[in-house]
C-alpha cells in the first residue's frame, strides 16, 4: 500500500494595502481563492513594504493593512489552510530584496512599464524604491519557491523579470531558486464602475461614488445602486446587451454573480418592471451578500488578541519557509552564517 501523499504545488500572491477592497475585488477574484487551498499550498501577504513607494498616512496604512487581512479571512480564506501574513513581519523579504538588487540590471529596471507609469503619476516623488521595487517583488516570490504566481496583464512583466533574476543567480551559483510560472487565475464576474460602466471598478478610486466597498454600510450600497448608470434609450427594459446597454449589463452581471441566476432568468424576473425596480433589487442582493463579510471583518478587527495571533502565526509559518531560502542564498553569495 502506497502511503505517500502528493505534495501540493505552491502558489503565492501579494496585495498592497492601499485603497479599499471592492465588490469587484471580491466577485472578480477573492471569492474564488478559498477553493485554491484544496489544490495548492497558498501564501497571501499584505505588501506593506511596497506601499512605501508612495507617501501614506502612517495610521491609515496600519489600519488598512490589518483591515485587509481581516477582510480576507471574512471572505473565506481560512488561516489554517492558507498562510496569511504581513510582508514587513517577515524580514527575509527586505533582506533578499537587497541581495537581488545586486543581481538585477539597471537596464532591466529601466524598461519596467509600471515604473514609467507611476513616475508620471508621482512626478514629485520618483524615489529609489519606486525604481527597484521589482527586485523586492522578485524576492517576495522566490523566497517561497512557488510553482505559480497569479498575475494580471499589468504584472506579467514582473514575473518575467523574476524568472530572469532567478536564472541569472542559478547560473552563477547553482540551482537555488525554483522558476515560477505565471498563473492566469479563474476570473469571476468582471465588475465595472456603477457610474462609468466602461471602466473597471477600482479600489484606488478615492472618491468612490461608482464603486462599492466590502465595508460599505447597507444604506450607502443602496444609494450607489439607485444612482447607477443604466441607459437613456426609450426601451428601458432589463436586457443583457453589453454593447448597447453597458450599464444594464454591468448590473445584470453583478446580480447574476451574487444570486447564481442566468441572464435569461434575470430578464424574465424583471420583464415589464423597468429600472426603478431592478436597481434597488440588485442593491439589496449585494447588501445581503456583503453583510456577513462586513460583520465578520468588523468582529475580527475588534478582537485584538485574535488579530495579533493571526499576524504572529502567519509570520512564523512564512518565516520558516522564507528563512530556509535565505540561508541558502547567504551561503551561496559568501555571507557569514548567523
Amino acid at each position: 500500500m502506497d502511503n505517500t501523499t502528493e505534495k501540493k504545488k505552491i502558489m503565492l500572491s501579494g496585495i498592497k494595502p492601499t485603497g479599499d477592497l471592492t465588490l469587484g475585488s471580491y466577485l472578480g477574484a477573492i471569492k474564488n481563492w478559498a477553493e485554491r487551498a484544496e489544490q495548492f499550498d497558498c501564501y497571501y501577504f499584505m505588501a506593506d513594504l511596497h506601499a512605501l513607494t508612495t507617501r501614506n498616512d502612517p495610521a491609515l496604512l496600519r489600519r488598512r493593512t490589518l483591515e485587509q487581512l481581516a477582510q480576507y479571512v471574512a471572505c473565506g480564506l481560512d488561516p489554517q489552510k492558507n498562510t496569511l501574513f504581513i510582508q514587513s513581519h517577515v524580514p527575509a523579504h527586505a533582506e533578499l530584496g537587497w541581495i537581488l538588487n545586486c543581481y538585477t540590471m539597471f537596464g532591466e529596471l529601466s524598461r519596467m512599464t509600471q515604473f514609467k507609469d507611476k513616475s508620471a503619476k508621482n512626478a514629485d516623488n520618483i524615489n529609489g524604491g519606486l525604481f527597484t521595487y521589482p527586485s523586492l517583488m522578485a524576492a517576495d516570490i522566490l523566497l517561497y519557491q512557488p510553482d505559480f504566481v497569479p498575475v494580471g496583464d499589468d504584472q506579467k512583466q514582473h514575473v518575467e523579470l523574476t524568472r530572469d533574476i532567478a536564472n541569472r543567480f542559478n547560473n552563477l551559483y547553482g540551482e537555488t531558486f525554483r522558476m515560477p510560472e505565471p498563473f492566469i487565475p479563474k476570473v469571476g464576474a468582471r465588475v465595472m464602475d456603477l457610474l462609468n460602466p466602461h471602466s473597471k471598478m477600482s479600489k484606488s478610486d478615492e472618491v468612490g461614488n461608482g464603486r462599492v466597498c466590502l465595508m460599505d454600510a447597507p444604506e450607502d450600497i443602496m444609494r450607489k445602486f439607485k444612482r447607477a448608470v443604466t441607459d437613456s434609450d426609450s426601451e428601458r427594459c432589463v436586457r443583457y446587451a453589453p454593447e448597447e446597454k453597458p450599464g444594464v449589463a454591468n448590473l445584470m452581471s453583478i446580480y447574476a454573480a451574487v444570486t447564481g441566476k442566468s441572464f435569461a432568468e434575470i430578464e424574465a424576473e424583471f420583464e415589464g418592471q423597468g429600472y426603478g425596480v431592478f436597481k434597488p433589487t440588485v442593491g439589496e442582493a449585494v447588501v445581503e451578500t456583503l453583510r456577513p463579510i462586513r460583520e465578520e471583518a468588523t468582529r475580527i478587527m475588534k478582537d485584538k488578541a485574535y488579530l495579533e495571533n493571526l499576524c504572529r502565526e502567519g509570520a512564523e509559518r512564512a518565516s520558516y519557509i522564507a528563512n530556509k531560502t535565505l540561508r541558502k542564498v547567504y551561503k551561496k553569495v559568501g555571507l557569514v552564517a548567523r
